[in-house]
């Protein structure tokens, strides 16, 4: 059994830009196999700016967001909470399970547990327990459960710092729409460059071809799965 047992791929990032920045590549490359796309953000990014308010900021990354998910034909579900402001708590547990009961995923993509950011150490732990909740009927949410445990799989951290990856997407035909994709984070692009120095779309490239050294392609990139039960499969689910 191959990827083409995926139907429905949900990918839950902390910010806006996340996902493009780590896994924009298989997500496009599983577009192209026809599989549905569905890209989560769970906070507002409006703390990432110099310059722009925070209310006119999350304004602008939300329609960002919008954007790049149009590359793909991707539904976009943004949950709005403060960046940098959120909890592991029963009530956004219950969003994010929500969430992945609209999306019905065969497959989750979310952050390593043990990211540079306290958001996507956050979001991971969130998604590790909802993605188990959103299964059981007697925890209720506004849509039906989600029967099962999905497979879970988390992508490449900042840098690929502190990770190593068990599996690996060749992108090299996915990487000018993942480039695209990152490239509509106008707001995003400038704060890295101006509050970390990095341009992310110089380094975008950088990341892809590291990984893609590691496993023979051009470029690629990096997951590992959530080993535990009954998350596993006997088969490969990515592209």
């Amino acid at each position: 059994m191959t990827a083409q047992t995926v139907k429905r791929v949900l990918a839950i990032g902390a910010h806006p830009d996340d996902l493009e920045l780590q896994c924009a590549g298989t997500l496009a490359k599983f577009a192209r196999m026809g599989v549905a796309i569905s890209m989560a953000i769970a906070t507002d990014g409006s703390a990432g700016h110099m310059l722009i308010p925070p209310k006119e900021l999350a304004e602008i990354r939300h329609g960002e967001a919008q954007e790049a998910a149009q590359c793909i034909g991707a539904e976009l579900y943004w949950m709005g909470y403060a960046d940098e402001m959120i909890q592991d708590d029963v009530a956004t547990r219950l969003s994010v399970a929500e969430v992945i009961r609209k999306a019905r995923p065969d497959l989750i993509l979310t952050h390593n547990p043990d990211d540079y950011h306290p958001d996507h150490r956050t979001v991971s732990r969130l998604v590790f327990a909802a993605s188990f909740m959103s299964g059981l009927p007697n925890i209720r949410t506004e849509s039906p459960f989600h029967p099962g445990v999905q497979p879970l799989y988390y992508y490449d951290s900042v840098g690929g710092i502190g990770f190593q990856p068990t599996e690996y997407v060749d992108i090299s035909e996915t990487f000018a729409i993942k480039h695209e994709m990152l490239a509509k984070h106008k707001s995003q692009a400038k704060w890295l460059l101006d509050h970390d120095h990095v341009d992310i779309l110089a380094s975008l490239e950088l990341s892809a071809k590291q990984r893609g050294a590691q496993c023979s392609a051009g470029l690629a990139e990096g997951f590992r799965p959530e080993f535990v039960f009954p998350r596993l499969r006997a088969y490969r689910l990515l592209p």
